[in-house]
């Protein structure tokens, strides 16, 4: 018998996968969660109705919430990722060299466990790395207690429901800015724009209120169906998303020009370039 997983994020719209063949399907700590594979996503992790990681396009999210802000930063040498248990936005980011350290903080044990399993190439030995340091905890606390400071902070978290909508408070982006270092970043997921407008506008709005510069940028994943994916950013330093082309290409060729597959250095300037519903929303 065929079997169709059903995404429910949205109130008004409903996206069905084919699930070839299944190969995780319980409860963990936090959330229902399915791993199977589908003939044009390859292999999709779900949780709690929610797809969030294909393995046919894993490349663009991970890219671009890690590329952005390193390159943007150039100097970061310590990098907090909260969530992001399946370790692609990990690899990414331990592929610059002057990241002395990155901390990975995932509240769910079992995500990390089942995507090592299952999705062993998004990873690729990124939890292995020696600049690497995992720690089991809920992230809000983390941000909230660290005496550490941080160049760049990616809050990889999924949408604002469940375990999830602590990571998108006032509070919690307040912590998170204490835990910055000087001129730091801080990017985080912020949905899709076109379906989930009140969510990108209301953390820019925050972050309008707790740093000098806030904004956000845009990349196109297919998983994520329904439009543009966003980035909110928010740093003190206004120049650093302002850097011109030859700058950017410059860091990169000198941090090796390693292969990506939708990161580039036009790409790092025309993500910012915003349609304007969207900047709309983070301008208001």
């Amino acid at each position: 018998m065929e079997r169709w997983v059903e995404e429910t994020l949205h109130g008004g719209f409903r996206v069905r996968l084919k699930a070839d063949r299944v190969l995780f399907d319980s409860e963990t700590e936090h959330q229902h969660l399915v791993i199977f594979e589908n003939s044009d996503f390859g292999r999709v992790m779900m949780l709690d109705g929610v797809v969030q990681l294909s393995t046919k396009d894993e490349f663009v999210y991970h890219e671009m919430m890690a590329h952005v802000p390193l390159f943007a930063h150039d100097e970061a040498r310590k990098v907090l990722i909260i969530g992001g248990g399946d370790g692609g936005v990990l690899r990414e980011v331990l592929r610059h060299a002057e990241v002395a350290s990155a901390t990975l903080c995932e509240i769910n044990q079992s995500v990390i466990d089942l995507c090592r399993e299952h999705f062993p190439d998004v990873s690729a030995g990124a939890f292995d790395d020696k600049r690497t340091r995992v720690v089991i905890a809920d992230g809000t606390k983390l941000v909230a207690e660290t005496d550490e400071r941080f160049d760049v902070i990616m809050v990889d978290s999924t949408d604002p429901i469940g375990p999830g909508a602590v990571l998108f408070t006032k509070e919690f982006y307040t912590d998170c800015r204490r835990a910055l270092a000087p001129d730091g970043i801080l990017v985080t997921q912020n949905g899709l724009p076109f379906l989930q407008a009140p969510e990108l506008k209301q953390s820019v709005g925050y972050f309008r209120d707790l740093f000098d510069d806030a904004s956000a940028y845009l990349a196109t994943t297919p998983s994520y169906f329904g439009g543009s994916m966003s980035f909110g950013w928010a740093t003190d330093d206004k120049a650093l998303r302002l850097h011109d082309l030859e700058t950017i290409e410059q860091r990169y060729e000198t941090a090796g020009s390693f292969a990506t597959r939708y990161w580039r250095p036009d790409m790092q300037r025309a993500a910012f370039a915003l349609p304007t519903y969207i900047r709309e929303l983070v301008e208001a």
